[in-house]
């Protein structure tokens, strides 16, 4: 089907929307001295991704050629190579039209023959990303019944992006591989520019648990306790909104609309954070030891905060700095920050969860 689609494509002409307001960006950026990115991600065995990809990156190359921009705009792809696979139900029109994973090998086999043949000169970098182990996943046509779990590849895929965005010293035309230490086993080590990607996690992960176990539960208790009862339930509560009995402050009042419903955003971005990285440790066939998951899985009725000092696997810290990171020390360090009310909250318990 994608194939079929995609040779239907001018790759003259690209005027129509989103790609007349994208090319006319690159173009302001281009004018202006920038140096525009443009990072392309997509698997390479299946029907639509092995014949997209490349047709999309012919067809924007064309265009940054023809209006004489394309020295000024580095542009790079992450090809996704085979990572799952899956078997049609009983019973499935063996004629019908949907992907086969017996065939993902050969797809990719073609793609990158492509690459090497024709497609080499389009990219400044490309980066390949594939896994040994195949996970199983449900056999679906698409639409609505198609739920593929996470997977830990997401997370190297966004290194990759990362890396193409931040790092300009690659040069043109080099092909990037990432590789792990050990065949099974995803850890610290085999996570790219681990000093800041695991320091930026770890953060991500404290603040997402430490706001799900601790915080969200004392903000849902507040709004149903009188103003006089924050300073038991809450006391930290006083440095960020306004309570009903004063008046003439510049803080937001706890009860006001917008707040609350902001609340509500940062519980559901916690919530969505750790059962996706929760999903990541549970990849078929293979040990993702990162976190210890299990303290923030969907057999958790509610988050205990003594878990906090020990999330992370390989944790270096000393005992005694360990013992000494407590909720309740992180709640009581909590300072007020521009803005007021729910996001100053919310930014001064993520830096507090910072180790």
């Amino acid at each position: 089907i994608g194939a079929a689609v995609m040779s239907q494509v001018d790759l003259d002409q690209l005027n129509q929307e989103p790609w007349g307001s994208l090319i006319e960006e690159i173009q302001g950026d281009t004018g202006s001295g920038k140096e525009p990115k443009i990072f392309l991600c997509g698997s390479i065995f299946g029907g639509t991704g092995a014949s997209g990809l490349p047709t999309i990156a012919r067809l924007i190359d064309n265009k940054l050629k023809k209006i004489k921009v394309r020295d000024r705009v580095q542009t790079a792809c992450l090809f996704v190579l085979p990572y799952f696979g899956f078997s049609p139900q009983p019973g499935e029109n063996p004629d019908g039209v949907y992907a086969r994973s017996e065939q993902f090998l050969l797809n990719t086999e073609a793609a990158l023959r492509y690459y090497v043949t024709q497609g080499q000169e389009i990219f400044d970098q490309v980066y390949l990303l594939g896994n040994q182990n195949l996970s199983r996943v449900n056999f679906s046509i698409g639409k609505d019944s198609q739920r593929n779990d996470p997977h830990f590849l997401e997370l190297y895929a966004a290194l990759a992006a990362r890396k193409f965005l931040q790092d300009s010293s690659t040069d043109k035309g080099s092909v990037v591989l990432m590789t792990r230490k050990e065949t099974g086993t995803i850890s610290w080590d085999d996570i790219p520019d681990r000093a800041e990607v695991q320091k930026e996690l770890m953060n991500a992960t404290r603040f997402a648990f430490t706001w799900l176990a601790e915080i969200a539960p004392e903000l849902e208790e507040a709004k149903n306790a009188k103003d006089s009862r924050w300073g038991r339930l809450a006391p930290w509560l006083m440095d960020f909104f306004q309570t009903g009995g004063k008046s003439g402050g510049t803080l937001p009042e706890f009860s006001d609309a917008d707040q609350q419903k902001a609340i509500g955003i940062i519980n559901d971005w916690c919530q969505d954070y750790l059962r996706w990285l929760y999903s990541l440790h549970l990849c078929e066939g293979d040990n993702v030891a990162l976190f210890k998951a299990d303290a923030f899985g969907p057999k958790r009725r509610r988050f205990v905060g003594d878990d906090l000092p020990n999330l992370i696997i390989d944790d270096s810290r000393a005992e005694g700095k360990k013992k000494q990171d407590t909720v309740k020390k992180l709640k009581e360090g909590l300072k007020a920050t521009a803005p007021d009310g729910t996001v100053g909250l919310a930014k001064s318990v993520y830096m507090a969860s910072r180790i």
